[in-house]
């Protein structure tokens, strides 16, 4: 591309260019960024006025672009959440180990998992399980031969490199985890982090302890303690299995298989937990298409709205605005709505504008939205989603999350190649964002789905500016509009998403699962 880089530092809410950008879109784009990550929305936590606002705000954007409405309540479909929170000076962990108890201090030993219901109080035998990954399709299976009823299974996160990444990541999200630990009867799980695929250091980790986690209104599901560990320290649940956390991490960094052994220990705990019910909005928006058949299908683009609101205060700042995570994406959403409208662009096929909430607690918006889908699941062909993608940097490589799994990957590498960039499948599966964005829930109701960032290679300066990025600004109150963002590569990024958007939608064929793909199995 030949395109004159613009780098944008904004000063008290102020926009200074220092390099003019070439498109006008972006411009726009970061207009919607800097309403929806204003300190005035509150970090758009879910369920919150803040939200609330924000949703108002995509809704009027919507109606702005000529978009028709495909809500349940005109774009609104409102989404039902049931809300714990852990009340932590009423709840405890410790260790039992030769009829002594070392009590644990919650926020620097470990924290729990409140993603499920946890049991009012339990002591049970700890058991490490590997990865405790069980994949049928290549036989491998961390568990065989373990009885783990009654007991609790400590893992580490991860797996090995044998595994594809995306079948790796599939089998260590929440929703296999719960059938896997449900089916073999561990009454709880204690997980280890390798440090070297975390996004984010222990210190925020902990400072989220106290934000309330959620579940779909109906879905809770059976009780189960889930701890997370300080890999910090680690060693404390080890102790007396004559194996150390270093050693467990180097292999887990080589890629190789754990370990399962005994734990000569007990873990006890309680836990006294806050509830309540909580509502909160996706939305939804058609830009119809224009062939008398194709135009009852739909190619969707999806963000998602919400963030954190507020937490820890980092330097005084407790407003975590979500700027990049992912007032971005909406905006993109948002810029590609406008220049469909404003071109009066005819497409063959309908575009599905779907903004979703509750991300952050797990993808419940996505979930509730692909279970509950406004338009007739069978007919979106695809999903395209845009979740953090980070324009730092001129956009020269495109990271596309699930490009080995569908022809939809041969299809960006033709809408990009024009442009000069070049698209790569993701350079770091142990991250998991296979599984950590809404695309997920669309490939599980067997839609082929991309998610897409702005890309690097290993070592680069590029490379270095996202790794950095993720250590200082990540779900941190730094993560606003104060912070330097690359205008042209948000405008490239975009126009080829845009293009992209427009080759599936204008082409005769849908897209296709490859015939080899493990995701395959989940279409109609």
């Amino acid at each position: 591309m030949t395109r004159t880089r613009a780098v944008i530092a904004i000063a008290l809410g102020v926009a200074i260019a220092l390099g003019a950008p070439t498109a006008p879109d972006a411009k726009r784009w970061w207009s919607h960024i800097l309403f929806l990550a204003d300190d005035k929305l509150e970090g758009r936590e879910t369920g919150s006025e803040g939200h609330r606002q924000a949703a108002a705000y995509v809704a009027g954007e919507f109606e702005r672009s000529g978009l028709k409405p495909a809500g349940t309540q005109g774009y609104l479909q409102p989404v039902k959440l049931h809300s714990r929170r852990i009340l932590e000076e009423q709840s405890s962990l410790a260790l039992l180990r030769g009829g002594e108890r070392e009590p644990l201090t919650l926020g620097e030993d470990a924290i729990f998992g409140m993603r499920v219901e946890p049991p009012q109080h339990l002591s049970a035998p700890m058991v490490f399980v590997g990865y405790g990954l069980v994949v049928p399709e290549l036989k491998y299976d961390d568990l065989a031969g373990l009885d783990l009823r009654g007991k609790v299974a400590v893992y580490m996160t991860g797996g090995p490199s044998s595994i594809p990444g995306p079948l790796r990541s599939h089998y260590q999200s929440s929703e296999e985890r719960e059938k896997l630990w449900s089916r073999v009867g561990a009454v709880g799980t204690v997980s280890f982090t390798n440090p070297a695929a975390s996004d984010i250091p222990w210190s925020r980790t902990s400072a989220a302890r106290l934000r309330p986690s959620m579940s779909l209104s109906g879905s809770d599901g059976v009780e189960r303690l889930s701890i997370t560990v300080n890999p910090a320290h680690s060693d404390k649940f080890l102790a007396g299995s004559g194996h150390k956390f270093d050693e467990l991490i180097a292999l887990s960094d080589a890629g190789k298989p754990l370990p399962v052994f005994p734990i000569p220990a007990a873990i006890e705990a309680r836990a006294a937990v806050e509830h309540k019910d909580v509502e909160s909005q996706n939305l939804a928006a058609i830009y119809p298409g224009s062939d008398p058949k194709l135009k009852r299908e739909f190619v969707a683009l999806s963000a998602h709205v919400d963030h954190l609101g507020r937490g820890e205060p980092v330097n005084g700042d407790a407003i975590y605005n979500g700027a990049m995570d992912n007032a971005s994406g909406i905006a993109t959403l948002l810029e590609i709505a406008a220049t469909l409208h404003d071109s009066r662009a005819k497409l063959r096929r309908s575009v599905l504008f779907v903004a979703v909430t509750a991300e952050e607690k797990g993808l419940l918006g996505s979930q509730y939205f692909a279970t509950h889908p406004t338009v007739k699941a069978s007919d979106i062909v695809a999903n395209l989603n845009v979740d953090m993608f980070l324009p730092l940097f001129p956009l020269r490589i495109l990271t596309a999350v699930g490009a080995e799994e569908s022809d939809l990957g041969y299809r960006l590498r033709a809408v990009a190649a024009p442009l000069g960039v070049k698209v790569q499948t993701d350079p770091e599966p142990r991250r998991n964002l296979f599984i950590r964005s809404d695309q997920y829930n669309f490939i599980k109701r067997g839609i082929p789905a991309l998610a897409f960032k702005v890309g690097s290679t290993p070592g680069s300066p590029e490379e270095a500016i996202s790794k950095k990025w993720l250590a200082e600004r990540y779900h941190a109150p730094s993560d606003d509009v104060n912070q330097p963002v690359d205008l042209t590569a948000a405008a490239d990024f975009n126009h080829l998403i845009l293009l992209m958007t427009e080759e599936i939608a204008n082409q005769t064929e849908r897209p296709k699962w490859k015939e080899n793909s493990f995701f395959r199995r989940y279409a109609k």
